[in-house]
């Protein structure tokens, strides 16, 4: 993708603007630890008669100091707040992002996700949407990157190529 590291660091940070981007989720800040840990809670959209689903997140950005890679990764916290009426609670979820810079404004991006959407739901849904949202997520996400909220951004936390 075309970015640099602070600036897709800020856009992984901005959890109140993650569903413009992130397929089928809203989500909402619940707390912050540091410029780079929080916590958040989303919401994924499933289609009728399925009820959605929730899940709550910590979140924490890190940077190995000599290959700069950023690495974020997202812990699954089921009972950080009560479970709401009418959607289904993911229980288990493992989530990291791992973003290598390949130049100034050039990185690859790698996501791994396993989560369990908990409930009865169709395999062939589960099959669908295994394709279907990453990618989906990653068109929307090099949208975003060019926003102009995220141009010039920086962190003290991390250190561009």
């Amino acid at each position: 993708m075309e970015s640099s590291l602070s600036q897709i660091a800020a856009v992984m940070l901005d959890i109140k603007n993650q569903d413009e981007w992130f397929y089928k989720t809203k989500s909402s800040l619940l707390k912050v630890v540091s410029p780079n840990e929080l916590y958040y809670y989303s919401e994924l959209y499933f289609p009728f008669p399925m009820s959605n689903r929730d899940f709550i997140e910590h979140l924490v950005l890190s940077q190995e100091k000599v290959s700069r890679v950023l690495t974020m990764t997202v812990e699954n916290l089921p009972d950080y707040i009560p479970v709401k009426k009418g959607i289904v609670r993911i229980l288990h979820s493992d989530c990291k992002w791992s973003i290598t810079p390949l130049s100034k404004k050039e990185v690859l991006v790698e996501f791994t996700l396993f989560a369990d959407p908990a409930g009865s739901i169709p395999v062939w849904l589960i099959n669908a949407m295994s394709y279907y949202a990453p990618l989906e997520t990653f068109k929307k996400l090099k949208v975003q990157l060019l926003k102009p909220e995220y141009q010039n951004v920086s962190f003290t936390f991390i250190e561009n190529y």
